[in-house]
Formats: C-alpha cells, structure tokens, sequence
C-alpha cells in the first residue's frame, strides 16, 4: 500500500451556498402554542413562500413579506430569527422572525412565472443570509410534502411545535424531519489523479465525484471506502473528512472526504455509473473548456472538492490547465 498523500486543508465548506447559518432557529420558541398568534401581527415578522420547490427570487434577493399584510396559512412554519442585517434586505433588520408558507401551487397572480426560482437555480446567486433561509425552508418543506401519515398507523398527522414536528392524533406519536447523511468523495491515486464518474441518469458527458447514502450501522469512513468499491472498482484508503453542507433534493446531508486510490484500474458498476476516468489538472481543464465534459455547479460539494484538488476555480483555469 503506498504512503498516504500529503493533502492540504480544504477551505471551511461554510462558504458554500448551502452551508451558510443564516436564523437563529429558535428552538425553545417552537413547543409555544401561541407563537404564531403573538409573531405573526409584529412588524419585524416577515413570511418566505414556497410551491413545489420553487420560491419568488426578485432582483437577486429572496422575497420576504412583512407577514401582516398577507393572509395568513392554517400552518406556517416557524424558521426562526435573522442573525444579521443584509444589505439586499435594508427592511428586514437583524432579529426578524421569519415563518415560511408552503403554497400549492406557484402564485403567478401576485408574483410573475419567471420570478419563481428551485434553489439549485438560485443558491449562488442570493447572498449568504437568503440561501440560508432558502436551504432550511426547502428542506422542511420537503418533508412535509413527503411525511403526512404516521407511519405506525397511517392516520393523517397534525403539524405542531411551529411546524417542526408531525404528531399522529390517533396514537400520540411524534414524527421529525430526517436527514439523510450521504458521503461524496474525491479519490486520488499516488500520481495525484483525480478520479471522476458519470451516472447512467445524467446526460452524456456529465462527471462528478462518486457519492452514496450512509446504510445503517456503517461509518462514514466505511461508507466511503465501500461506494468507491462498488462504484468504481477502486479500492481506497485514509479517507480524510473535509466538510459537509445540506442538500435539501429532498433531504440529504452531503459529507466531503477525500480518500487515495490503491489501484488504479477502475471498473464502472454499469447500473448507477457507466464511466469512470482519471484526470490529471490539465486533462481536467481542456476537457471543461472544449465542452468534451462537464462538472458539477458551484453549489454543490463535489465542485468544491473538484476545485480544492485542482487548486482554485476551474472556470478561471489557463488554456494548457494547471501543472
């Protein structure tokens, strides 16, 4: 087994756009049945819409709504407060309770069809505090849409504690959104390759790093070495952890690692990946800027273990790629 590579430290994934704290969520405040009836009336109390993922993004800002002067929804979802002031929201100041309103369908009558935006659209354009509150409230509201039943006994549940909780009124359960943690990890063998896959779901030409869902009862490191295996064929070692952002499609946690290759003849599953390939940084960068393959969007942790191996963005790489 060759000696572990010497890998620098990856910066904080904090900066990424969905690993940005923008509230305090405001934990305690949730279990007060009156919550909504004190907040909702207040001036500083604004409301976020969402329908189907999509939520209004005007002039690059998330829109936020003093909530006095809409209607109010049977159950809005408490988000919490703001943290700080935003330059792109001079009228909702540091310590606004945000609540968010889950809509049914988009409402074009009040906002235009083009200002609805997903958050993979949206999240590296909005600044830090509106991609916080866009990455938390797509993700809750993800599962409510997909958790309405107890699951012991299917009875439709009641959302409670400010909406962070689904009670069963038939057996008193309490049921939480999940999370579901997934490794993603950038392999690299002794000559300082980078190993890349592509999905059978994806369009042609389309690579990333190789991820996959933590099962029950496995580490993250062994989770790590076990995608890898079966993906690609690639046996690894020294998994080292790197970081980790949300990735509310529809409810993953996404943990970066970067691990080092034993071997090098990599064999595609040919179920989840049909290609896998080993690129040097100029291999990498040619083949970005000829169209002969494309990456992962900077919002996502693969682009930035891609981007922290090359050593910096590739959208700014030389023609001939970095040595």
């Amino acid at each position: 087994m060759s000696e572990t590579l010497r890998i620098p430290a990856l910066q904080s994934f904090g900066s990424l756009p969905m690993a940005r704290v923008a509230l305090d969520r405001g934990g305690a405040l949730r279990s007060n049945p009156e919550l909504l009836d004190e907040l909702w009336e207040a001036p500083a109390t604004h409301v976020m819409f969402i329908a189907h993922g999509r939520s209004p993004v005007i002039d690059g800002s998330l829109l936020l709504v003093e909530a006095a002067t809409v209607d109010r929804p049977a159950a809005p979802i408490y988000l919490g407060q703001t943290l700080a002031d935003d330059p792109d929201h001079g009228g909702v100041p540091a310590g606004s309770h945000i609540f968010l309103a889950i809509l049914e369908t988009v409402d074009t009558a009040s906002y235009p069809e083009g200002v609805w935006l997903g958050l993979r659209d949206a999240a590296t354009a909005l600044s830090g505090r509106d991609a916080g509150i866009f990455v938390q409230a797509a993700a809750v509201a993800n599962w409510h849409d997909k958790h309405t039943h107890c699951p012991r006994c299917g009875t439709l549940t009641e959302v409670v504690e400010g909406g962070w909780v689904r009670r069963c009124p038939a057996d008193g359960s309490d049921h939480y959104p999940r999370t579901d943690p997934a490794i993603i990890v950038a392999v690299v063998d002794d000559d300082d390759r980078l190993l890349l896959g592509s999905a059978a779901a994806w369009p042609e030409g389309r690579f990333s790093t190789l991820a996959g869902f933590v099962e029950p009862g496995e580490s993250l490191e062994a989770a790590v070495i076990r995608e890898v295996a079966e993906e690609s064929g690639i046996v690894v070692h020294s998994p080292q952890y790197l970081g980790s952002q949300p990735w509310p499609f529809p409810a993953s946690l996404m943990l970066g690692f970067i691990a080092t290759a034993v071997n090098t003849n990599q064999v595609p599953d040919g179920v989840e990946i049909m290609d896998v390939r080993w690129f040097t940084r100029a291999e990498l960068a040619v083949a970005v800027r000829d169209g002969d393959i494309t990456v992962p969007t900077g919002a996502s942790v693969s682009r930035a273990l891609i981007e922290h191996w090359y050593g910096g963005p590739l959208d700014k790489a030389p023609a001939e790629g970095r040595a």
